[in-house]
């Protein structure tokens, strides 16, 4: 179990302050960033006075899903972060005596510490002993004989609202496999930490892979339930199948809320910071930049050995989560973002494209800068074009505004919650 995720609850500044407070941050900040993107931070920082909310999961409100499993053989898609207060909820729906007969696990495991990619392997959950069946590498999606014991699966597990951050799309294949069985599913849904906005490029159906399933931006703005409700609902599932679906809503929560997660949702994301920055960053996965896997923190720091702007240095090294990092014991040189997430994308919210494009532009526009996984990352292969066309961010963004408006336009049909 992951239980060192650090957080920093946003103080509520009197409207008076929040101004100051905010334009205090930028300046603080602006030192770790490039100078162009610096910027063009200043003239777009918005001041909004937002407060948390009092929310209760949907694996919390179990007076509302716990009469449904009655006198049903039970499977649970979970992992680490699927907890009612500090209880995992296998034990507490055994505690019940609800007839659950097996786990099914994602990317990174049941007990959330496998590295990202890694191979998770089928065997029985230590504490429980229940038969534990991996949904990563070859087995994405439950086979026949692995449903025909089973009679409905209860999905919980906390997103962070990117498209190509991979629990939606084992969710996805879970529904599929469900809806061609005769099989119903429960969704126990989660607020998004990054469902205040959406933004980035719609993917393009022929660049479909486990990283992005749909013709969704990368930030989706939507949660579990909302997500599952819209993939069945377009008939996004294989051959247009629909899939026999219940979402049991939170409450206290709407897209404009904070919400901050208890644990971390995979072994690098580690902190507030790292889920706002993660969907401007992952994109460097694609690339020769490291995002600061195998350090204290992960997806807050951009470099790689011999960038030739930054000051910021890290030196990968491997350890948990992070077996064989990308530069491993080698000095990278780059930007440290750690005070940028949470004090400023948050409540922005918008994917940022100027660290892509000043490294590009430094690199001389170099195509060796992307690697093949660049594209299915990005969705598109209009982005890494448009990179190397020397396009400017504000120029990329406009492209992509048709695609994002009829997205919004479906999207909006799926929502459970204030937007």
């Amino acid at each position: 179990m992951l239980n060192s995720f650090t957080m920093k609850k946003p103080g509520l500044l009197a409207p008076q302050f929040r101004k100051l407070h905010r334009l205090l941050v930028v300046l603080l900040i602006l030192p770790c960033l490039i100078p162009r993107a610096a910027a063009q931070i200043l003239s777009r920082v918005e001041v909004v006075l937002k407060t948390d909310a009092d929310v209760k999961t949907g694996a919390e409100r179990t007076e509302a899903w716990f009469p449904l499993l009655k006198n049903k053989r039970v499977a649970l898609v979970a992992n680490h972060t699927s907890l009612i207060g500090k209880t995992h909820l296998a034990d507490s729906m055994i505690s019940m005596k609800i007839n659950l007969v097996k786990v099914f696990a994602p990317e990174h495991g049941f007990r959330g510490s496998a590295d990202a990619g890694e191979h998770v392997s089928n065997g029985k959950d230590s504490r429980t002993g229940l038969p534990l069946i991996s949904l990563y590498g070859n087995n994405k999606k439950p086979g026949a004989e692995q449903l025909a014991d089973v009679d409905v699966l209860v999905f919980d597990i906390q997103d962070v609202g990117a498209r190509f951050y991979t629990y939606i799309s084992t969710m996805s294949y879970v529904m599929e496999a469900c809806a061609e069985q005769g099989k119903e599913v429960i969704i126990l849904d989660r607020p998004n930490p990054n469902g205040h906005y959406v933004d980035g490029p719609v993917l393009d159906p022929k660049f479909s892979s486990f990283v992005g399933l749909h013709p969704v931006p990368v930030v989706h703005g939507m949660t579990v339930g909302e997500y599952a409700q819209m993939v069945n609902g377009e008939g996004w599932l294989k051959g247009g199948i629909k899939c026999k679906l219940n979402v049991i809503t939170c409450e206290g929560w709407n897209h404009r809320n904070y919400y901050q997660v208890d644990v971390a949702p995979s072994p690098n994301l580690r902190t507030m910071n790292a889920i706002y920055l993660y969907p401007s960053l992952c994109f460097f996965e694609g690339t020769k930049v490291s995002v600061g896997r195998g350090t204290e923190a992960p997806f807050e720091m951009i470099g790689y050995p011999g960038c030739s702007i930054g000051s910021y240095s890290f030196t990968p090294a491997s350890g948990p989560g992070s077996k064989s990092p990308m530069y491993e014991g080698k000095v990278c040189t780059g930007f440290n973002l750690r005070p940028f997430g949470e004090n400023f994308v948050r409540d922005t919210g918008r994917l940022y494209l100027f660290w892509l494009v000043s490294l590009i532009e430094q690199e001389k526009y170099n195509p060796a800068f992307f690697n093949d996984f660049f594209d299915k990352l990005a969705g598109t292969d209009q982005l890494r074009k448009q990179l190397l066309e020397k396009k400017t961010e504000d120029e990329i963004r406009a492209l992509w505004q048709p695609d994002l408006e009829k997205f919004r336009a479906i999207r909006k049909k799926y929502l459970l919650y204030p937007d």
